[in-house]
């Protein structure tokens, strides 16, 4: 299976490509070894896949004060990948949720209530109509071994190089890089078509999130400053029970993945 990540110099694009290995090739909009590609050049993304011809493409591209990258760039990456019969597995995001009903599982209908979370619900739209057998896999916040950018945060906050808080009003469902890759492969080699939700076991607050990097990383938790988002999306859960049923890799909580 030969496959093509679009935006992998992102942290998830990065580790999808580490995970699979030799068979992908990597293209970059801007910085790294691959090819440069803009998603938002319609013609540029159909000439790269028709060239390539890969069996699947992975697109983990968005820019998300951009409307044109994670929206139409979106599309762009699904009109090529239907035309050349590539199976695509598009990366979208619990925001296309207002967290009005808290707890959203596959069948649930997007209503987002910000522009980037409106971007994200509208490329959904597109790929539905354009690549019927495509993977829409929405995830949460994405977490690693200290080098993603929440992580950055936490330490940043802790050694007071940063200014703000962490939000206790805001809950989401945050899956470790590694897992979600691997997921997003499995489900690319796999015959599944549809929404899937790719996120971690545990639902947590930002600030509950940051004191469990706090305590990993051994920085002092009381350094920590709090604060409240007061609006927009806050309580959002993304309920992956039929998704994990269908994979073998296991979606850690991150009380899991975050213990010492």
């Amino acid at each position: 299976m030969t496959l093509l990540v679009i935006g992998g110099s992102g942290f998830l694009g990065r580790e999808v490509a580490r995970q699979a290995g030799r068979s992908v090739t990597t293209h970059f909009r801007a910085g790294g070894p691959g090819r440069r590609l803009d998603v938002r050049d319609r013609a540029a993304v159909l000439r790269l896949v028709e060239e390539l011809r890969p069996d699947v493409v992975v697109n983990t591209a968005y820019v998300q004060a951009d409307w044109v990258t994670t929206a139409e760039g979106a599309m762009h990456v699904a009109a090529a990948a239907a035309a050349t019969g590539a199976r695509l597995v598009h990366v979208s995001t619990d925001l296309v949720f207002s967290g009005r009903d808290v707890t959203y599982d596959e069948t649930s209908v997007p209503d987002p209530v910000t522009p980037y979370g409106a971007a994200k619900a509208a490329a959904e739209t597109a790929i539905k109509g354009l690549v019927a057998d495509a993977v829409v896999a929405r995830t949460s916040l994405i977490l690693g071994d200290g080098d993603s950018g929440h992580e950055k945060f936490v330490h940043a906050l802790a050694a007071g190089t940063a200014s703000g808080g962490l939000y206790t009003d805001t809950v989401r469902c945050p899956v470790h890089v590694t897992d979600l890759a691997a997921a997003l492969l499995e489900l690319a080699g796999s015959t599944y078509a549809g929404i899937a939700h790719v996120a971690g076991a545990d639902a947590l607050s930002r600030h509950e999130l940051g004191m469990l990097i706090a305590r990993r990383d051994g920085l002092d938790e009381a350094a920590l400053p709090t604060a409240r988002q007061g609006s927009g999306p806050l309580d959002v859960r993304l309920d992956g029970t039929r998704t994990q049923a269908r994979l073998r890799t296991r979606l850690r909580g991150a009380r899991e993945f975050l213990a010492r």
